[in-house]
């Protein structure tokens, strides 16, 4: 059940508009604002954050590594905290809860989710706003929903694939988050840069069988 499902991973995990890029509203009338320069400078922007942290975060940082003047950052945000914050907003997008009437094809929606959260920089703005988020004025609220989005769209997958039949009463939905999670991590990070295009053209079919390791170990639990 549930067709094989073609994985396209983009360089970073945008939320969706018909540009593909969420973008905070311009300031004031004037020359329109370069999409292509905004992505540089959200790039640049988590970039930083995951290499160095909240403490070693700054427009000038920022700037050099997108290849833009500072004048060029301070006209779209006037501090460092609302770029961070709109940067995160834009790449870092809550988990859509799909109902697909069928319990893998749902399972590898969420799978894929979660690997585009963490591909772009190998997951370390990911993993960084885990520890740092709440040092952030602002950015602690969105991650908190971005991290309760993912639990709620295990709970709903679990929940109506029980109501389905297709996994065992007793599946608990922590642990196949804590599993998709862990693994999806842990396969982004763990893979040596040699070997990171063999990753990136081999993505769709490590999710299907991470997708279906899972839920062999889940309805092995009803045979216990």
């Amino acid at each position: 059940m549930g067709g094989r499902i073609r994985i396209v991973v983009d360089c970073v995990f945008m939320t969706s508009t018909s540009q593909g890029l969420t973008e905070p509203a311009a300031s004031g009338a004037g020359r329109p604002r370069d999409p292509d320069v905004d992505r540089r400078i959200y790039d640049a922007a988590l970039d930083i954050f995951g290499e160095w942290g909240w403490k070693g975060f700054s427009v000038a940082a920022v700037a050099k590594t997108a290849g833009v003047a500072r004048a060029s950052i301070y006209l779209r945000w006037p501090n460092s905290t609302d770029l961070l914050i709109d940067a995160v907003r834009a790449r870092v997008a809550v988990v859509a809860d799909r109902s697909l009437n069928d319990v893998r094809a749902e399972l590898l929606s969420l799978a894929n989710q979660l690997l585009r959260q963490y591909i772009a920089d190998t997951g370390r703005s990911s993993v960084r706003l885990m520890l740092e988020a709440h040092l952030v004025p602002g950015l602690k609220e969105h991650w908190d929903e971005v991290a309760a989005s993912q639990i709620v769209a295990a709970r709903a997958i679990v929940s109506r694939a029980i109501s389905r039949g297709e996994l065992p009463q007793n599946t608990s939905a922590t642990l196949l988050l804590d599993t998709l999670c862990g693994a999806v991590m842990m396969h982004v990070q763990a893979v040596p840069a040699s070997l990171r295009e063999r990753q990136l053209a081999n993505l769709d079919v490590y999710v299907e069988q991470l997708v279906d390791y899972v839920l062999a170990a889940a309805r092995s639990v009803a045979d216990q």
